[in-house]
């Protein structure tokens, strides 16, 4: 029994006529984790991310298509939307000026190429989704071209399932011979660009038909090539420090752009220069897939072998001492080990 004291001196029962009910200002209905549908959302391509707004490409191809300018909705938490995404949009999706829709879902991904503040960092950074080809663009000269740094894209982009592209630029600067003979063994398509003379009909005709990623160095010349692909995209560009030999960063932020020719369409995502690419994100076990003439070989190595310096009768490393992979053998083994060391 409960009693109440009336500042009387006497105490009174209470029944349930006393007990005050307070009044939910939000309404009495009981808050739910599930989640609307969203059936009639709009379906569009994510062409570009910034400060918490995403370009989104709605009805791509037809009469009706559209950019529409859109937001986070609150349900998708921090889950990372990226240049490339197929998103699902809600509210005002007309495109008019000053509109602004949300969204609601992210759909499923067929790729994710993804990076990591360096080798020793777990946290993954996703640079672009759904892309199936990547363009890695090297200077031949100004600035340096670094093998290391082509063996991480390569890492990456097997890891993620794209198919590398290698152009090199600046052709009329340097010879790329010598660099080139690094990935003699290597099933992997190559492009020379001179300056004066980017070759666009090559590369367009590879374009057509891919959602293709480039990536580079800074001041490797890509933001140039893409603007040359693609008329009218104007992405910022720049030159390379004399004294660092370092390109400066232009692009700052990923863009994809449509590539159109008499052969037919593509996509090509123009991304930021970076100078490190860390896969602290990577399966070990996918850094061979690199290699491909090295995996055929690997294929023969004792169970666990691990491939660096001191692993007994990998055969891969007698392969090379016995001359099966040419000259190229050992900078090749010696560019695998470096980046099978890293996860050792």
């Amino acid at each position: 029994m409960s009693w109440w004291d009336d500042g009387d001196d006497e105490q009174h029962e209470l029944d349930e006529s006393d007990v005050r009910i307070r009044p939910n200002p939000k309404g009495n209905r009981p808050r739910t984790k599930i989640r609307p549908e969203h059936s009639d959302a709009v379906i569009g391509m994510v062409m570009s991310v910034d400060r918490g707004r995403f370009s989104v490409l709605v009805d791509a191809g037809t009469p009706a298509e559209r950019q529409v300018t859109a937001s986070r909705a609150r349900e998708l938490g921090k889950q990372a939307i990226v240049t490339g995404d197929r998103v699902a949009l809600v509210g005002d999706t007309s495109g008019d000026e000053g509109t602004l829709s949300r969204v609601v879902r992210i759909e499923e991904r067929s790729t994710i190429l993804r990076r990591s503040a360096d080798d020793t960092d777990a946290v993954e950074r996703v640079i672009v989704a759904n892309a199936d080809q990547m363009l890695i663009v090297v200077a031949a000269a100004n600035p340096e071209p670094r093998v290391r740094l082509v063996d991480r894209y390569l890492v990456a982009a097997l890891d993620a399932g794209i198919a590398p592209v290698l152009c090199i630029t600046k052709t009329d600067l340097a010879d790329p011979t010598e660099f080139l003979a690094n990935f003699a063994g290597l099933d992997l398509p190559i492009v020379t660009s001179r300056s004066d003379d980017p070759p666009l009909a090559e590369i367009g005709a590879m374009l057509v038909g891919h959602t293709t990623v480039a990536v580079g160095h800074s001041g490797v010349g890509k933001s140039t090539l893409v603007n040359a692909l693609v008329p009218g995209t104007e992405r910022a560009t720049g030159h390379v420090n004399e004294t660092t030999g370092r390109g400066r960063h232009t692009s700052s932020s990923t863009l994809c752009v449509r590539f159109e020719s008499a052969a037919g369409t593509g996509w090509i995502v123009d991304t930021p220069g970076v100078r490190s690419f860390g896969l602290g994100h990577i399966n070990p076990n996918n850094i061979l897939r690199a290699y491909t003439d090295l995996d055929r070989i690997g294929q023969t190595c004792p169970r666990g072998c691990t491939h660096l310096t001191d692993a007994p009768d990998c055969a891969i490393a007698e392969a090379v001492e016995a001359g099966a992979l040419g000259e190229s053998g050992h900078a090749r083994l010696d560019s695998l080990q470096r980046l099978l060391a890293t996860f050792a």
